[in-house]
This record gives C-alpha cells, structure tokens and sequence, in this order.
C-alpha cells in the first residue's frame, strides 16, 4: 500500500515537473534616476541572456520621475534608443509614468515607439505587477 501510494506520488511529480519548469520568471524593474537609464537597460540584457533567453523571463520596466525625460524620441541617446528597441523585441514592456508624463509636459506620442502609459501612475504600476508574483528589482 505504502509503495503504490509512493509510486503515485512519483508519477504526480514527474507530470508537474515539466509544467513547473516552463513557467517563467516574472520580473519588475524599477527605473527612477536619470542618470541610470543605460545601465538598467543593461541590467535588463544581462538578465534575459543569464537565464537563457526571452522565453525564460518575462520583464517590465517601469519608469517615472526624471528618467522618463531620457526616453524622449528626439532626446534619447543612442545606448537608450537602441538598447529599449532591443529589450521590446525580446519582449520587455517599457511602462512609463502618466503623472510623470504630466509633470514634464511629454505626451506618449513624444516617447520611444512601443512604450506603454501607466495611466495610474508608476508605483501603481509596480505595486499591480508584485500583487501578480512579479519580482520586483530596483537596480
């Protein structure tokens, strides 16, 4: 009895086994200093290729306060321009602020294509994704 029950232990785990390893890891990244834009965007490269690619992790960035002025179109620097366009295709969301859009007087027509508005403001943002199991990493 003990070893039939054993063995349909056994068997259980290894049918969620595959289904526990295929779920990704959730990752918040928190992006408040100007002066950090180039290096998160790193961080963020540095974390997709450590676990293995884009279909391991799934990440968000969220940004606000003066960060956002750094992902203004015409004002974003090579390094920001081409390391955000890189993290979307790999599939990172680049949330940016509403109220810090408001403060700086940027519309989401002014920021770098395929970025997503937090309309409820960034820390909303990131308090919804942590209740939804994401990791939250403030670099």
């Amino acid at each position: 009895m003990i070893k039939m029950r054993l063995l349909a232990l056994l068997l259980t785990l290894m049918t969620a086994l595959p289904a526990l390893a295929a779920d990704k890891q959730k990752v918040v990244y928190h992006l408040a200093d100007e002066d950090k834009a180039g290096f998160v965007l790193n961080n963020i490269r540095n974390h997709l290729d450590g676990m293995g690619g884009p279909d391991k992790v799934q990440i968000v960035l969220v940004m606000h306060g003066p960060v956002v002025k750094s992902f203004v179109d015409v004002e974003a620097v090579d390094k920001v321009r081409d390391g955000a366009k890189q993290l979307q295709a790999d599939g990172v969301e680049l949330h940016v602020c509403a109220n810090s859009l408001k403060v700086f007087k940027l519309g989401m027509d002014e920021m770098l294509p395929g970025m997503v508005e937090a309309s409820a403001g960034g820390v909303v943002r990131i308090a919804e994704l942590q209740s939804q199991g994401y990791l939250y990493i403030r670099p």
